[in-house]
């Protein structure tokens, strides 16, 4: 039976009722914002019994976000004063740790001091300190190490965030070390490789867990760098054929490490640019690792499509990448690899839809996401190749 008239009139369409959920939301919102900015709330909180606890932990949190340069400087100094290897056979008293650092007393104990707070050390007794948590922990990823170290250039790009954001930084310290087309010293050249291979080990171990590597017959990195990812699928999957592609400079490299481990793998490194030069054909899984979140839109869809044109039909393209959270603010993704990108002058974070989207556009099907032991470092998207008819 079909409503009369006055139903009709008096029932609230969808339009309507979204409306009046978002007015009651934005009313919560800033009724909630205009208590929590009126100091005379603060001063209820801190007296009243019942929102103490809370009222406690949320300036401790705010207080963490206007300290947390320093927190991140004191991890800093300690991996450059190379404090979780020194303490790692057992605690030291503090003049033997201020002897080995080149510091004062004075200033030893204010660096002892700051670690043990933020668990990275742990005093022993009142003379000697050890590895904190957070420091034994870390000594477990020569990765996580290497990118501490590496931090320092992402600090002086952050040095101005308003300028970084406007666009006011002509060459930012990260544009140019992440610019491996361009000429490098020898230096310079073997701190990007070290910081590569490091990391990539982390997101080679990721995938090995999360994804069934070994049921593919042959293997494509493409943006392999120095072949980290390859060394550890050929060591666990000996009989797999393995290749990369990256450029000349960077696949030779790639084939010298290849060479030096020795595996059984039947190996190619073929050289070229993802952006002009046609992949090699033969592989049934490409791997693009940590390589779409660096570019644009448009970059990565071109990038897509050359994987889907390599690839035969119902080949598997799998991306491993952090990604951003699907409507839920997330600080290693959002804040850290947000600014990071930015930094580094093109590319972002995106989400698991937000790539779905772009893995269907190019060409590809059923995307599917492998969870991760890790998702704040790496998550997993996997895609079939459709050959267009």
């Amino acid at each position: 039976m079909l409503p009369d008239s006055h139903d009709i009139v008096s029932m609230p369409t969808a339009a309507q009722e979204a409306k009046t959920a978002l007015s009651l939301r934005e009313r919560w919102f800033n009724w909630r914002n205009t208590t929590l900015a009126d100091p005379r709330f603060h001063r209820w909180a801190r007296r009243n019994p019942i929102a103490r606890h809370i009222a406690r932990r949320r300036a401790r949190s705010l207080f963490d976000l206007c300290a947390g340069f320093v927190y991140s400087q004191t991890l800093s100094a300690c991996v450059q004063l190379e404090l979780f290897d020194l303490l790692k056979d057992g605690p030291l008293s503090r003049q033997d740790i201020a002897k080995h650092c080149l510091l004062e007393l004075h200033a030893c104990d204010v660096l002892l001091r700051s670690a043990v707070s933020l668990k990275l050390l742990q005093a022993v007794d009142a003379s000697r300190y050890g590895l904190g948590m957070h420091g034994a922990a870390l000594l477990a990823s020569h990765g996580v190490l290497k990118m501490i170290e590496h931090h320092a250039f992402f600090y002086r790009d952050l040095k101005d965030p308003v300028a970084l954001l406007r666009g006011e930084q002509a060459d930012t310290t990260l544009s140019m070390f992440w610019d491996y087309t361009a000429q490098k010293s020898h230096a310079d050249q073997q701190n990007y490789t070290d910081l590569m291979s490091a990391s990539q080990s982390m997101i080679a171990e990721q995938i090995l867990d999360c994804y069934p590597v070994k049921s593919h017959q042959c293997m494509l990195d493409v943006g392999g760098s120095d072949g980290t990812l390859l060394r550890t699928v050929g060591r666990s999957a000996p009989d797999m054929q393995l290749m990369l592609f990256d450029l000349k400079p960077v696949a030779e490299r790639a084939k010298h490490q290849l060479e030096l481990a020795g595996l059984p793998n039947t190996i190619q490194c073929h050289p070229g640019d993802v952006f002009k030069d046609a992949l090699p054909q033969g592989a049934d899984l490409i791997t693009l690792v940590r390589v779409v979140h660096d570019h644009n839109d448009t970059e990565v869809i071109e990038l897509l499509k050359r994987c889907r044109d390599a690839l035969p039909e119902g080949g598997t393209l799998l991306i491993a990448e952090p990604m951003a959270v699907e409507r839920v603010g997330d600080p290693a993704t959002d804040a850290y690899f947000g600014f990071y990108l930015h930094a580094m002058g093109q590319g972002r974070p995106r989400t698991a839809s937000e790539l779905t989207a772009l893995l269907l556009k190019a060409g590809f099907a059923r995307p599917q996401e492998a969870r991760t032991h890790l998702p704040m470092l790496v998550r997993i998207l996997s895609a079939k190749a459709v050959i267009n008819t």
